[in-house]
């Protein structure tokens, strides 16, 4: 029986059992998508994510949620960087590019808090749309602006006084695109979660049914994304997002340059291991074409 180190760790929280979940498998070959969807499937977190390097080359990371590939996720490449740290091959104060779908993306471990890391994203913009009535009505909350996004997500912007987090959710009546990705998002202020020595500014949920999530618990692509929104709304380069699901968490996110967001969060190892590999075949051209840096 051939094995293959496995963990899961949950991202962008600095609690036990909150934040999000994502497993991480360590291959010393790159396994076939059907088995890495497979496995993801048996895992059943949001995403499952799978680091591959050849002896001369970038690490390859790919991202799968129980049903399909996604392009990026915030969340399991925290956990990967993690990981590589868990493994021994990332040190403190150590950061590098991973090759994926969406291009190379530089991570990094904080140079005291082994259990911190930060890993920069694209941000793709904001486009706006016309509020469709049946969201709203859905959601029984007035939507004050909404948008689409190159990414594929849906946003809505819910007024302070809406009751985000206690919101039924949404998921079994999303229609059309709202169902591949739609974040529900507001201000924040007096009660607000602290986060990382100061308090969050503004909240968000994010519910995907199209992608086989009902709700994912901490998202990170999705702050990625509306974070350069809320830094021009309060004129500064740095915000903290908070995510108000049932298992919730946060994250620094902060300007890098055009299009890019560095997001910083904590993560907790729940287990490490091995899982048996058997089966899972191998298929170099695949990953070749799937990853970019």
């Amino acid at each position: 029986m051939t094995t293959s180190p496995a963990l899961l760790v949950e991202a962008f929280t600095d609690q036990p059992l909150q934040g999000n979940g994502a497993a991480v498998v360590l291959l010393d070959q790159p396994a076939t998508a059907d088995w890495m969807q497979r496995l993801a499937g048996s895992f059943k977190q949001s995403e499952t994510a799978f680091l591959h390097r050849d002896a001369a080359g970038p690490w390859r990371l790919r991202w799968f949620t129980p049903t399909c590939e996604v392009p990026l996720c915030g969340h399991a490449t925290l956990a990967a960087t993690i990981g590589l740290a868990h493994w021994g091959l990332l040190d403190p104060g150590q950061s590098l590019p991973l090759a994926t779908r969406s291009g190379g993306l530089q991570v990094g471990l904080d140079r005291s808090k082994a259990h911190i890391a930060h890993l920069v994203l694209p941000s793709s913009g904001l486009i706006p749309l016309e509020v469709p009535e049946t969201l709203q009505t859905t959601l029984g909350q007035r939507i004050e602006r909404y948008w689409g996004s190159p990414l594929g997500y849906r946003v809505a912007l819910l007024a302070a006084e809406a009751p985000l987090a206690t919101m039924q959710n949404p998921s079994p009546q999303l229609q059309g695109a709202d169902r591949m990705g739609l974040v529900l998002m507001q201000p924040l202020a007096g009660t607000a979660p602290p986060l990382m020595g100061a308090p969050c500014d503004y909240q968000l949920r994010f519910f995907a049914p199209g992608l086989g999530i009902d709700e994912d618990p901490v998202t990170g692509s999705a702050h990625a994304l509306v974070a350069p929104w809320w830094m021009e709304q309060l004129q500064r380069s740095q915000v903290r997002g908070w995510q108000a699901s049932a298992r919730r968490g946060g994250m620094l996110c902060e300007s890098v340059g055009p299009g890019q967001v560095r997001l910083t969060g904590a993560a907790q190892l729940l287990w490490d291991g091995q899982i048996n590999s058997s089966g899972a075949g191998c298929d170099p051209g695949d990953w070749l074409q799937a990853v970019r840096l």
